[in-house]
């Protein structure tokens, strides 16, 4: 193995190349249109463009993929995590032209891949696995009874793929048929197969993964567990390791079901054995089922590397080249506890976590912890990709040091004008149940309203927003009504205050008359952002225009929320609706949101059809009260 392509894009991507070029490979990126400019472009020795900016027509083309590594002379292919990773007939190409595969054999992947096929065959290995309906008959009839034989509540999950797409908890019967339908038509685009599985839904559910590692020798060993319990739309948003609360009876019985699962098929390289634990009472080693197995390198990997002392991206590199595992299992031991975040381009206000897209004119991330990144400052958000765009990963000697170390960081993130998560983030870290290790799948949903409400900027980000107001101002507009309040205090030298508008409303700001202990960017438009808290405060120093203020929806126009496709519409012109009432679905960075009326009325029109590619703005349906 000499030169590696690596069929990703962005931080995974990033992520490969920086173990290749250590053992002197190498390296090869390639790239769609929207990401011409990218950062792993430009890292990697060569570069070569495989189609427009869908991922379809790109990323998950797999001859221009090969034709990619026969133009750059690659002789191995690393598939990262997503797109073309578990595609066992891409890994089976990839071998057909001679070009070493850094993956499990095309055999493992398409055992583990369709997730009904998987429970079974664990089932045969004697791994526990969750109650539920893993048959053929795909008839929304038979789906339905099998709900209601399983009990509510049930969840429908895709048998292809993962990351939460297809995915549903479906509460009561009433809701099944449009729930089934909205996780087939999200399956069918992200994994072009729509069926699904039906699973008893835990109540108090905590999602333990074991990293397992396999070589051609026979050798299967695990590397301790990560739990990914904090979760949205079934999404992992914190990982760590190890899980908390795990003990020793509990760890033995969950890593070894997980190296009897990887060893039931054979399996080479790395892998990730998904677990479900009914976190009701504790940790229990009876309370524990195989969910899936996922035949790749998963996002989280890196809290693993921290608590082992290893790079799995070269164990994946040494076993691919044919040789045994690095260590035998009583050589691996854990240190620490590391704890990993996901930074994502999303507005989290309202609890509705939109993608946001744009320029990074401003991007800082913390030097305190490890952070992997695919984007950097001058790049670009698109909103054809997933919308995480960095890592941040912190490792200490307890977890909760690790939490505050982490949170301290995500604090500390400055993006603009693409807004981010950070913020949310540094409060899930925060938040005393987390700390306290009482958290499950459901955590985030729970206390939604806590987590994403914005944080009111503290005085030192007042002072700072005063103090770069009045250098916007170059201190000549000190007679204008906007900015000059004389200081009137009692018993009190005179102090200069500034008027500023925040969020529409006025706030008096004033100088502390000393260096600033806030990063403030002041824009070409001056605005004044204040980086505080993981958030971008923003600031103006003139009230805002009432003409150019946004509806909330009352004018009955329902628009994009952010650029992507419409998938579907389920309305008609002069239909009766209700408020809440889902009007159409929009895709967008891989994800599936539902468009609701504002308000009781009647449909007046349809602008946008379904198959539609809308821009953030463009009016979608109009509405008329009755």
């Amino acid at each position: 193995m000499k030169r590696l392509l690596v069929a990703n894009r962005g931080e995974i991507a990033v992520r490969v190349f920086a173990t290749a070029r250590r053992l002197g490979l190498g390296t090869v990126a390639v790239y769609s249109d929207a990401d011409a400019d990218a950062l792993h472009v430009r890292q990697a020795d060569a570069a070569v463009r495989i189609g427009p900016p869908a991922a379809r027509e790109s990323y998950l083309d797999g001859k221009a993929i090969l034709a990619a590594a026969k133009e750059a002379d690659a002789d191995a292919i690393h598939p990262g995590y997503g797109f073309l990773s578990e595609n066992a007939a891409f890994a089976e190409a990839v071998i057909a032209a001679g070009l070493t595969w850094v993956g499990p054999p095309p055999a493992a992947i398409r055992a583990m891949g369709l997730k009904d096929a998987a429970k079974a065959l664990m089932l045969e290995a004697g791994v526990p696995v969750t109650p539920g309906y893993l048959g053929e008959d795909q008839s929304a009839k038979t789906l339905a009874s099998e709900a209601q034989r399983i009990g509510y509540p049930v969840l429908i999950k895709a048998v292809a793929g993962g990351g939460g797409k297809g995915m549903r908890r479906v509460d009561a019967a009433a809701d099944f048929a449009q729930a089934l339908e909205s996780a087939r038509r999200e399956a069918k685009a992200a994994f072009g197969d729509d069926r699904v599985l039906l699973e008893t839904y835990v109540t108090r559910p905590r999602h333990i993964e074991v990293q397992v590692f396999g070589d051609a020798h026979g050798n299967v060993v695990h590397l301790f567990e990560r739990d990914c319990s904090l979760q949205r739309r079934h999404q992992k948003v914190i990982e760590e390791a190890p899980a908390p609360g795990m003990d020793a009876a509990t760890r033995a019985a969950v890593t070894g079901a997980a190296v009897k699962a990887a060893k039931a098929v054979g399996y080479v390289g790395a892998g990730t054995v998904e677990f479900i634990a009914d976190a009701s009472e504790g940790l229990r080693p009876d309370r524990i089922w195989f969910m899936e197995m996922n035949t790749r390198l998963q996002v989280e990997h890196p809290v693993t590397e921290m608590v082992t002392g290893l790079d799995l991206v070269e164990w994946q590199l040494r076993v691919a080249a044919g040789e045994p595992l690095p260590r035998a299992q009583d050589e691996i031991a854990l240190c620490g506890h590391a704890v990993e975040a996901r930074l994502y381009a999303e507005s989290v206000a309202g609890g509705r976590f939109l993608p946001s897209t744009g320029r990074l004119d401003h991007f800082r991330l913390p030097d305190a912890v490890r952070c992997d990144a695919g984007v950097e400052q001058g790049g670009e958000i698109t909103p054809f990709y997933d919308p995480m765009i960095a890592k941040l990963i912190a490792h200490a000697g307890s977890r909760e040091a690790a939490l505050a170390e982490l949170a301290e960081a995500c604090d500390a993130v400055e993006v603009w004008p693409v807004k981010t998560n950070a913020g949310f983030l540094a409060r899930c870290l925060e938040a005393p149940d987390f700390i306290a290790g009482d958290m499950d799948t459901g955590f985030i949903e729970r206390n939604l309203r806590t987590l994403t409400r914005p944080a009111e900027p503290s005085a030192a980000a007042l002072s700072a927003a005063c103090e770069a107001a009045m250098v916007a101002a170059g201190e000549a507009t000190q007679s204008s009504p906007w900015q000059a309040l004389a200081g009137f205090r009692l018993n009190a030298a005179p102090q200069r205050a500034v008027r500023l508008f925040r969020e529409g409303r006025p706030v008096l700001a004033e100088p502390s008359h000393g260096a600033p202990d806030r990063s403030v960017l002041i824009t070409e438009e001056r605005v004044i952002v204040v980086f505080e808290s993981g958030e971008a405060m923003v600031f103006a120093d003139h009230p805002p225009n009432a003409e150019g203020a946004e509806g909330g929806g009352g004018d009955g126009q329902v628009r994009a929320p952010m650029p992507g496709k419409l998938t579907a519409v389920n309305v008609k012109a002069g239909q009766r609706v209700a408020k809440g009432q889902t009007l159409a679905t929009l895709e967008a960075m891989k994800m599936e949101y539902a468009l609701a009326a504002p308000f009781d009325g009647k449909v007046a029109d349809i602008v946008a059809k379904a198959g539609d590619q809308v821009v953030e703005g463009a009016v979608l349906i109009a509405l008329e009260p009755e």
